[in-house]
């Protein structure tokens, strides 16, 4: 694996080795020195275009626990902010020896460029409304881990499909593993075409609670929004958000998951991301683990010490 850009790079296989050298290191990550210098000489660039509070310092945590050197890239205070062309920025990171470079950038297709342009090893970790590969399998990785199995399972997405790059990679993924996903949104909010994504729609939440196995709520990005898709938060909640009510018709053991920022009381109900069927932290934790591995493979670490 050179790059990771799409949930369609990974194979199944390729997924299921992400998960078992993400499992040794969760158990790395429970020392009393969280740290194993199997990326020791190896040096990756965060080139963060948007900004990102989980994936930016997950990242880094992943790449400083396997004894990486990490250059961290703000665009306000680069020369990005004087002018200087993406494509000057990767040959300045590339000509500093870098090694991988983890790309976010909210216009689809940057980070698949970046790799044209350079040597090095591309992660995207997030472009626009395109993909976020490592939410997904940090996603996949809890779920087995709560649940035992990705596969067979029925994983409810609920909200704002048509600007969410996670729901692109998420289903992506959750279909590979042999899940059976369905959408929930108001029409606003799905995407185009989306007759030909492999999952089922639905336009009534209530009538998909007691049968799944996980809710996944999604962000109202109004950030990304150029026209009025919704009559107001308030609608939006009463009838697409996870209130206290519709969390208590949901199964024993059901999952309620979300990639993060939460809009509290938007989404989810601030009582039901307290419960302890709301995994909200551990998708965190396990994001740092599963980012380890696949620095880990990008970067050839074959026979390091551990």
């Amino acid at each position: 694996m050179r790059h990771l850009l799409s949930v369609d790079d990974l194979s199944v296989q390729d997924m299921e080795r992400v998960f078992s050298l993400s499992d040794h290191f969760t158990e790395v990550s429970q020392r009393p020195i969280p740290k194993v210098p199997a990326l020791r000489g190896k040096t990756v660039a965060m080139m963060f275009f948007e900004d990102s509070t989980r994936t930016r310092l997950s990242f880094e945590a992943a790449a400083r626990r396997l004894s990486a050197d990490v250059m961290c890239f703000s665009v306000s205070t680069s020369a990005v902010s004087k002018g200087e062309s993406l494509r000057d920025t990767v040959a300045t990171l590339s000509a500093m020896g870098t090694h991988a470079m983890v790309v976010r950038h909210r216009s689809a297709g940057v980070p698949q460029q970046v790799a044209a342009w350079s040597d090095v090893s591309v992660v995207n970790a997030g472009d626009g409304w395109h993909e976020h590969p490592t939410q997904a399998l940090l996603d996949c990785y809890t779920i087995r881990d709560r649940l035992g199995t990705v596969a067979d399972r029925h994983i409810v997405i609920l909200g704002d499909v048509k600007h969410s790059r996670v729901a692109r990679s998420c289903v992506k993924a959750f279909v590979a593993l042999d899940a059976k996903v369905t959408l929930v949104a108001p029409a606003t909010l799905l995407p185009p075409a989306v007759e030909t994504w492999p999952v089922d729609v639905s336009f009534e939440l209530d009538s998909v609670l007691s049968d799944c196995d996980v809710v996944y709520g999604l962000r109202v990005q109004t950030e990304r929004q150029t026209q009025a898709l919704l009559p107001s938060l308030r609608e939006y909640t009463a009838q697409w958000g996870l209130t206290v009510q519709r969390a208590n018709c949901l199964g024993v053991g059901a999952l309620v998951m979300h990639p993060g920022p939460v809009n509290r009381g938007v989404e989810i109900a601030p009582e039901v991301l307290d419960r302890p069927n709301t995994v909200l932290n551990e998708q965190v934790r396990h994001g740092v683990s599963i980012r380890m591995a696949v620095l880990y493979l990008l970067l050839g670490a074959e026979g390091a010490e551990s």
